[in-house]
C-alpha cells in the first residue's frame, strides 16, 4: 500500500491535477527573520519551486509543463521542453545553470523518466531509460544526478552520469528511500527513509556507505532534506502521524523545519497548508538566505 500511495502521489498530483478548486501561492521565506513574501498566486495547482543559480528567477511545474518567473514577481514564462510535456515535480538546475534535469511521465509506459534539457528550453535528452525514476539532485561538479527509482518493486536511491549510462544503486535496505541530494562539497548524500518505521532524514557517504540517521522524533514524518548552498543547514517538510510514513499527500497541515546539516537540534519555522508540491526539490537561494516553497488554499 505504501508503494502504491507513493506512486499515486508522484504521478497524479503533478500531471493530472486534483478535482479540488485550489489557490496556489509561490512564496519566498527569509530564513533568519521568518518573513514570507508571496511572489505569485493563481487559482490552479502548481508545485515544487527551484531557485536559479543566478538568483533571478524561480522555476515551477504546472499541468505537466515548466515555467519560470522573476523572484520579484510578474508573469510566468513557459519553458519549451519538447516531447517532455508531462513533467512532474522533480526537476532542478545544474550547478552551472546551463541545464535542467526534469522528470517526465512517459505516455507509452506511464513511468517517470529523467531527462536533461537546456535551461532556456530545447530538446530533452534521455538519462534514465528505465522507470520509475524521479530526479532529486545534481553532484556539485555537474557530472552526476541522484534520484529515487523503483526497480523490481523496491524504491531506492540511485545515481547515474548526467549523460546517461549505467546506473548505480546506493541504498539496499528494505523500505522506501527518497529525496536524495548531494552536500555542497560532494562528500555526502542526504535522503529520507522509512527503514526504521517512520519517515526520517538520513545522510550517507556519496558512495552509499555509512548511512546515519539525522531525525528521530516519531511524531513527525520528515521528507526531502535540502542542504543550503553554504553547507550549514537542512530545510525539510514534516508531516504528522495522520499520514502513512511512506506517503507525502497534498493538502495537509504540515511544517517546514530547519536543522544543522551535520545533525542536531531541529527548529520548526512555521506551519502551513501544503504537502506534496510544497518543497519537493532544491529551493534555496544561492546566498543561503532564502527558500522558495508553495502553499495552498482549497476553495
Amino acid at each position: 500500500m505504501k508503494k502504491l500511495t507513493f506512486v499515486f502521489a508522484c504521478l497524479m498530483t503533478s500531471v493530472l491535477g486534483w478535482s479540488q478548486a485550489v489557490v496556489s501561492r509561490l512564496e519566498v521565506l527569509h530564513v533568519a527573520s521568518g518573513k514570507r513574501r508571496v511572489v505569485y498566486e493563481a487559482p490552479v495547482r502548481f508545485e515544487a519551486p527551484n531557485w536559479s543559480r543566478d538568483g533571478k528567477v524561480l522555476l515551477f511545474n504546472q499541468e505537466g509543463r515548466l515555467y519560470e518567473i522573476p523572484v520579484s514577481g510578474g508573469t510566468p514564462k513557459l519553458i519549451d521542453t519538447g516531447l517532455a510535456d508531462q513533467c512532474n515535480n522533480d526537476h532542478g538546475y545544474s550547478p552551472d545553470g546551463s541545464q535542467l534535469a526534469i522528470s517526465h511521465n512517459d505516455r507509452a509506459t506511464g513511468k517517470s523518466l529523467i531527462y536533461t534539457v537546456p535551461s532556456s528550453g530545447g530538446t530533452p535528452r534521455l538519462v534514465t531509460p528505465e522507470g520509475h525514476s524521479y530526479w532529486h539532485g545534481w553532484s556539485p561538479d555537474g557530472r552526476m544526478v541522484v534520484y529515487c527509482a523503483e526497480r523490481n518493486g523496491e524504491y531506492d536511491v540511485y545515481r547515474i552520469s548526467a549523460l546517461g549510462g549505467v546506473e548505480e544503486r546506493l541504498t539496499t535496505t528494505p523500505g522506501l528511500d527518497d529525496g536524495p541530494e548531494y552536500s555542497p562539497d560532494g562528500r555526502y548524500i542526504y535522503f529520507n527513509s522509512v527503514r526504521t518505521g517512520n519517515m526520517h532524514l538520513w545522510r550517507m557517504n556519496a558512495d552509499g556507505s555509512n548511512a546515519t540517521q539525522l531525525t528521530f522524533d516519531d511524531q513527525f514524518n520528515d521528507w526531502f532534506p535540502h542542504p543550503s548552498p553554504n553547507g550549514k543547514h537542512l530545510i525539510f517538510i514534516s508531516f504528522g502521524t495522520d499520514v502513512e510514513p511512506g506517503s507525502h499527500p497534498p493538502y495537509k497541515n504540515v511544517s517546514l523545519r530547519l536543522m544543522p546539516a551535520k545533525g542536531g537540534k531541529v527548529k520548526k519555522l512555521f506551519d502551513l497548508f501544503g504537502g506534496q508540491g510544497t518543497i519537493n526539490v532544491p529551493s534555496w537561494s544561492p546566498d543561503s538566505q532564502y527558500v522558495a516553497f508553495v502553499s495552498y488554499e482549497l476553495k
